[in-house]
């Protein structure tokens, strides 16, 4: 009978731990998992696009744009500027940009999305906070707010320190002559 009892327990237990969902936005809907904020690749803004002039080398591109994301062996002269950001609650941006160089070394073009943000409107749109301040401690206290603050108490005058005591030892020299 109780073992009965027993196995009948452990597969409606069993049961119910099945029915629960098990991965989802949120567990029984009271918990939400934390998600963090997803950043790959770089970030070229319209400032940085504007800079850049044909006949630039790869080092000066390099220097403009920072280091490549992709550069593929069997397309030496094409390098790819990729960035994607995951943020919960919005969706995925993803932007590609493509600079192309000759045989020689130099750019001959730029492959780039139209809508490219500042490097302001960047900033803005991974700010959290937009609208609030923050919020600065006070640092320091007024004259009034210094003289409303209670007096500490007088100290005692400490007792001299006492003379050690005990028979004064004599140590031989460390070194024998």
């Amino acid at each position: 009978m109780l073992r009965i009892l027993a196995l009948l327990s452990g597969s409606l237990l069993l049961g119910a731990c099945s029915s629960t969902p098990s991965s989802g936005p949120s567990f029984l809907g009271f918990i939400t998992p934390y998600r963090i904020d997803i950043v790959q690749g770089n970030v070229v803004t319209r400032e940085q696009l504007q800079a850049l002039k044909t006949g630039m080398s790869r080092e000066q591109v390099r220097n403009v744009l920072g280091t490549p994301l992709v550069t593929d062996a069997f397309h030496a002269q094409r390098w790819d500027y990729i960035f994607t950001i995951r943020r919960p609650g919005t969706d995925p941006q993803r932007r590609s940009i493509v600079v192309r160089f000759d045989a020689s070394g130099t750019m001959t073009g730029v492959e780039a999305p139209d809508d490219l943000p500042t490097e302001r409107e960047f900033v803005d749109s991974i700010t959290r906070q937009k609208d609030e301040k923050p919020v600065v401690p006070k640092l320091e206290l007024t004259e009034s707010e210094r003289l409303a603050l209670p007096r500490p108490p007088k100290r005692e005058e400490a007792a001299p320190e006492a003379e050690p005591q005990g028979a004064a030892r004599s140590y031989p020299p460390l070194e024998a002559s």
